[in-house]
């Protein structure tokens, strides 16, 4: 039978993916047998200890110039099969009465310029492939809100109508733009926003994700492999004939 989720052959481009998440999602490309560009921010890269094998990439994807950045990398690149526009920051937690504005932008360039230009700059190296996909890092608050996550979620919101809509420019040259909306998952970011919070008063590392474990609908929350699998599958041929959708892996925490 055929291995629909085979990219031997195949280069994926991968944003944010020196740590976290993106990184999971890397790895599992790579080891699907696809050729790795990663792009982060340099300081993350330097740390990173990524393969050898793979092509590190320094760049502020918040910066009003990398829409122009990623074209040049893209030319560069020749024909690209799989993007997947993860690179994020989640800010601090803030009440609506509480906002900053100089927060605002920095958060919005990231989450949702940085999106929209990636895969604006990598239109054409996809459409050259003939099979490209897509795949936005969404969120589970990209459909639903929490209390003191007013800009996270206007974020994630706007991230699943820019993929929306590049899934409507881009299918007439054969690209699938899709999103993944992760729930909590125990990254170590999450992991030190929660320490962070204990110092406040939250409670502690254990405690906190064992709440959330007892809010799923499975009794755990997903783990990053389980994320990188869903990523895998929608970058894959396993997937095809399927865009403009959001996949939820959040363990039944949205329902």
């Amino acid at each position: 039978m055929q291995n629909l989720q085979n990219l031997t052959g195949r280069h994926a481009v991968v944003t944010g993916g020196a740590r976290g998440l993106g990184l999971a999602i890397a790895q599992n490309l790579a080891a699907a047998g696809a050729t790795l560009t990663v792009i982060d921010l340099a300081q993350a890269l330097e740390v990173a200890g990524l393969p050898a094998a793979w092509h590190p990439v320094a760049m502020d994807l918040g910066a009003a110039d990398s829409l122009d950045a990623q074209r040049r990398l893209a030319a560069d690149l020749g024909s690209v099969d799989v993007v997947v526009a993860n690179a994020g920051v989640v800010p601090a937690w803030r009440r609506v009465g509480e906002l900053d504005a100089d927060e605002w932008q920095r958060v919005m360039n990231i989450n949702t310029w940085g999106v929209a230009a990636t895969l604006g700059g990598f239109a054409e190296a996809l459409a050259a492939s003939g099979r490209g996909s897509a795949v936005v890092m969404a969120s589970i608050n990209g459909y639903k809100a929490h209390p003191r996550q007013v800009l996270y979620s206007a974020s994630k919101h706007a991230a699943i109508g820019i993929m929306r809509a590049a899934a409507l420019d881009l299918g007439h040259h054969g690209i699938r733009v899709n999103a993944l909306a992760p729930g909590a998952i125990a990254t170590e970011a999450l992991q030190q926003r929660i320490v962070g919070r204990q110092a406040e008063g939250g409670p502690d590392l254990e405690t906190a994700l064992a709440t959330l474990d007892a809010e799923t609908a499975l009794g755990a929350i997903a783990t990053p492999q389980q994320v990188a699998n869903a990523a895998l599958w929608l970058a894959s041929d396993a997937s095809a004939g399927i865009t403009g959708i959001v996949v939820p892996v959040e363990a039944g925490l949205g329902n």
